[in-house]
């Protein structure tokens, strides 16, 4: 029975069209789709860089292990969810395709260009990096156990019905002519509104953690920002579904969004500290690409110039919003990913161009936005990215809210295991298996000094407080007066010559 059941699908995939897709719009978008695969190590480098020591390995593992939960989501269900064409609610997918049942060679949901299985792979990758930007918002003090549990949940109640919408042929948003190309709902909004709230639920750490922040590894953050920017070009580029003009003007937006956003960024953060600081070059690019996400394929070049510097400057002064907001959003998902999507959404009902549009030979009669005069594009966005924002932060807290409450899966890691780190509490290995001290020689202590003055562990918000207290002790010491106690500390124990900024 089963030697006959194969003989007959066999003689289906014999006799199957597979020529009416060009092998060149395949290959691109086999390519693309690797590209975005590499944006997940890129994310993983990045949000590690960002963090303290102690916890930068659980941010990779994280980002890591959702990585694998959301492949086997898409597989088991997510795709169906998301793309299924015969749902006709508006809001998600059914089970059609459950299991990548009838997904061969058919003309895919988004683009006759190419055929539905690499659709579904390319669209997986977006899933990926979405649930690996959301992994962000457990930083620091977020177990990784609850946090896969909520991958997976996320994935169903959040991003599957967030990717319905503009994409599904049936999707309400789709219908309703919202304008988003590559994602600036599901993907940017999603994740950073869904961080937000995740951040939100987690509550904020310790007071002392807030204090005196620095990323522990600036050149990992530039690292991740540009695996992240070559991934991104797979992204936008292979939006266009076909190896056409659409997809070359959506690289070249990328790159200038991204290329004009990070230096407006950072010089705002040289008009306050002067200094061309890394991570501000690094935080304004990226806002830039994500601006660009869902705009890069529907605008002109020089519009891309004005929606990166936009993006670089209102994304920069977002990252305040966290502080007024009373949220700890750690490593700036929102004012980064929602705030920079937002700005792609709306560039997109200023600036979307018919003859943009029309380069993938697919979509020609297509209306922009106002430049075309379609005025009511603008307020077609407007209400896409209310409903997208409202609906993502209120379900992602609710999921994280009820597996709280699960017995087992509680969210958050004790006090102290926050103080000693998620490295060390959570995971058992290390980013860099080295002993976590000052970054000043002079000012670090390897024996606990009770009062509580001299603890060696890092502190934390990238917009933090300093730790003033470190700092008189540090001028004391440079002034040739140090405390007695740190000194016969230093002189009983052994230190390992590991290089300055290496302690």
């Amino acid at each position: 029975m089963l030697e006959k059941a194969i003989e007959i699908w066999n003689a289906i995939l014999q006799k199957r069209d597979t020529t009416q897709f060009d092998r060149g719009d395949i290959s691109f978008i086999i390519v693309a789709g690797a590209m975005v695969s590499f944006m997940i190590p890129g994310l993983a480098f990045l949000y590690s860089g960002l963090s303290r020591r102690k916890s930068a390995l659980s941010l990779i593992w994280a980002v890591t292990a959702s990585n694998a939960v959301c492949i086997f989501q898409w597989y088991f269900w997510g795709y169906s969810l998301a793309f299924s064409p015969t749902a006709t609610n508006g809001f998600i997918g059914n089970l059609d395709n459950f299991g990548l049942i009838n997904v061969l060679d058919n003309p895919s949901p988004g683009s006759p260009l190419i055929p539905d299985l690499l659709y579904a792979f390319y669209q997986m990758e977006f899933a990926c990096v979405t649930v690996g930007i959301l992994m962000g918002g457990i930083a620091e003090r977020g177990r990784v156990l609850p946090a896969m549990i909520i991958t997976f949940l996320w994935m169903t109640l959040v991003y599957c019905p967030l990717a319905c919408w503009p994409w599904n042929i049936n999707g309400w948003g789709f219908k309703y002519g919202v304008f988003d190309y590559a994602g600036g709902g599901p993907v940017e909004i999603g994740s950073g509104v869904g961080g937000l709230a995740y951040a939100w639920v987690l509550g904020r750490r310790q007071e002392k953690e807030l204090l005196n922040f620095r990323p522990h590894n600036v050149s990992m953050v530039n690292l991740g920002t540009f695996i992240l920017w070559f991934g991104w070009l797979g992204f936008n580029g292979g939006s266009a579904f076909g190896a056409n003009l659409r997809a070359v003007m959506a690289i070249w937006n990328s790159m200038l969004a991204a290329a004009f956003s990070g230096i407006v960024w950072c010089l705002l953060d040289y008009r306050l500290e002067r200094k061309y600081t890394m991570v501000g070059f690094c935080s304004g690019t990226i806002a830039g690409l994500v601006a660009a996400t869902p705009a890069s394929g529907f605008i002109h070049p020089w519009a891309a110039v004005i929606m990166g510097v936009i993006s670089g400057a209102v994304c920069n002064y977002a990252t305040k919003a966290k502080a007024l907001l009373h949220m700890d959003d750690a490593l700036d998902l929102f004012a980064e990913h929602a705030v920079g999507g937002i700005i792609g959404l709306l560039m997109n009902g200023f600036f979307a161009s018919k003859s943009i549009i029309a380069l993938d030979g697919v979509n020609t009669n297509v209306t922009g936005g106002w430049v075309d005069h379609n005025w009511k594009q603008l307020y077609i966005q407007v209400a896409y990215i209310c409903a997208t924002c409202s609906y993502s932060f209120v379900v992602t807290a609710l999921i994280a809210k009820c597996v709280d409450l699960i017995p087992g899966l509680h969210l958050r890691t004790t006090a102290e295991g926050e103080t000693a780190g998620l490295d060390e509490v959570e995971i058992g290995e290390f980013a860099n298996d080295y002993i976590e001290v000052r970054r000043d020689f002079m000012a670090w202590s390897a024996l606990d000094d009770h009062s509580g003055a001299h603890k060696a562990s890092a502190a934390g918000d990238r917009h933090g407080q300093p730790d003033l207290a470190q700092v008189e002790q540090l001028h004391r010491v440079h002034l040739g007066e140090p405390d007695s106690s740190t000194i016969e500390e230093e002189k009983s124990v052994e230190l390992p010559h590991t290089g300055g900024e290496a302690l």
